[in-house]
């Protein structure tokens, strides 16, 4: 098990050079960096002391496991940092790292008080000592902030995908969906193993060791694949995306205080087909709200108004509309009989097959290669 740490240490080292080296480096990779420099000096150390760390030094056992409480601030921050223009971070955000000063504050005064030292043992099941109830306490909030985090980690993510879908008309590389998936797999195998700690505390079943090992096993396997990912990832600003709401009564609520008057977002609805009709900007794969607000001359938070409320879509929905309304009136053109159905899709502003075969089965209820084949019979027969 220690070789499994050890490599999982070293990758965490080793993606951190990487990531340092980027140029330009954001603010995300500074985060990333700290969480990976933090992970593998975590998991290279327990390889090398777990032995005799909990048997020989209690107190320097529960700091060690006090450290778990940097984990899930990590993984917020560095969400945080991917859909935000932040630069730095905030006083607010400084607040996650509270508990793990407090958790150390004790056991610092602890150390120097005999009677509150023997309450401080990570083996009082083997040992038969029970811990004191401010260790429990802790280990409670060190096992509650995962999931916690997890959790809040997700709805941030859950935000973020609402805004992309306001603001851009093709989701390839900020969807953050390996994320999603990551930390929602992550968050049940840890929920699953503060499971089994409570089993242990509760019922003296199972061991610390098997409990810890189960958590830098998981941590082991998040570190690589962290690393991979956020090495590839690039940053998403949140300049472009004003702050969106996912239900329809939610929107309505948003929009009260706007100072679009009704004359002036049906003026700006005919102004917006018109342009889409005759420039076609939708044939631009990378399309934003921005892009086209800034064409329009409609200012973003308005043009969001209008594609909301007049047209009753996102953005994203909005663009790719035109999208497959091209690809539909090229496929029944005889001049375009020999392009494929994917090339054709390119022309429209399309960058991907799985997304333009996704969304025209969504907008169509017919995959392209049906759609084809169905409206061309009848193009013969008539």
């Amino acid at each position: 098990m220690e070789y499994i740490y050890l490599i999982a240490a070293f990758n965490a080292f080793f993606f951190t050079v990487l990531i340092w080296q980027k140029k330009p480096r954001a603010f995300r990779d500074k985060i990333l960096v700290c969480w990976l420099l933090y992970l593998g000096a975590y998991t290279g150390c327990y390889a090398f002391f777990s032995s005799t760390l909990f048997m020989l030094h209690p107190i320097l056992a529960a700091a060690f496991i006090s450290l778990f409480l940097l984990h899930g601030p990590f993984m917020y921050l560095y969400a945080s940092a991917l859909v935000t223009e932040n630069s730095r971070l905030t006083r607010k955000e400084l607040l996650h790292f509270v508990p793990f000063l407090i958790f150390n504050t004790y056991l610092a005064i602890a150390s120097q008080i005999p009677s509150l030292v023997k309450g401080v043992n990570m083996m009082y099941v083997d040992n038969q000592t029970d811990p004191s109830a401010f260790l429990l306490f802790f280990l409670t909030i060190t096992a509650l902030s995962g999931p916690v985090y997890f959790l809040q980690t997700i709805m941030l993510l859950r935000k973020h995908n609402v805004n992309i879908f306001n603001n851009f008309s093709n989701t390839e590389e900020i969807d953050l969906y390996w994320l999603r998936k990551l930390v929602l797999i992550f968050g049940i195998v840890w929920s699953a193993l503060l499971v089994v700690v409570i089993i242990h505390h509760g019922f003296y079943l199972f061991s610390s060791t098997f409990c810890t090992n189960g958590l830098f096993l998981l941590l082991s396997i998040f570190i690589i694949l962290i690393g991979y990912f956020g090495l590839k990832q690039r940053t998403i600003f949140a300049q472009t995306m004003p702050p969106t709401l996912p239900e329809t009564a939610e929107q309505a609520v948003k929009y009260a205080g706007s100072s679009l008057k009704q004359e002036e977002a049906e003026a700006f609805a005919e102004k917006i087909r018109l342009f889409m009709q005759s420039d076609k900007p939708f044939l631009n794969p990378d399309l934003t709200l921005g892009e086209l607000s800034d064409a329009l001359a409609i200012p973003a938070h308005h043009l969001s108004q209008v594609i909301n409320e007049v047209f009753g879509l996102n953005f994203f929905n909005f663009v790719n509309r035109y999208r497959v309304d091209e690809v539909k009136q090229k496929i029944l053109n005889p001049k375009y009989d020999n392009y494929s159905v994917l090339g054709i899709a390119l022309e429209c502003g399309f960058n991907s097959k799985t997304a333009f075969n996704r969304i025209f089965k969504h907008m169509t209820g017919l995959t392209p290669t049906e759609y084809k084949k169905t409206h061309n019979s009848q193009r013969i027969s008539l």
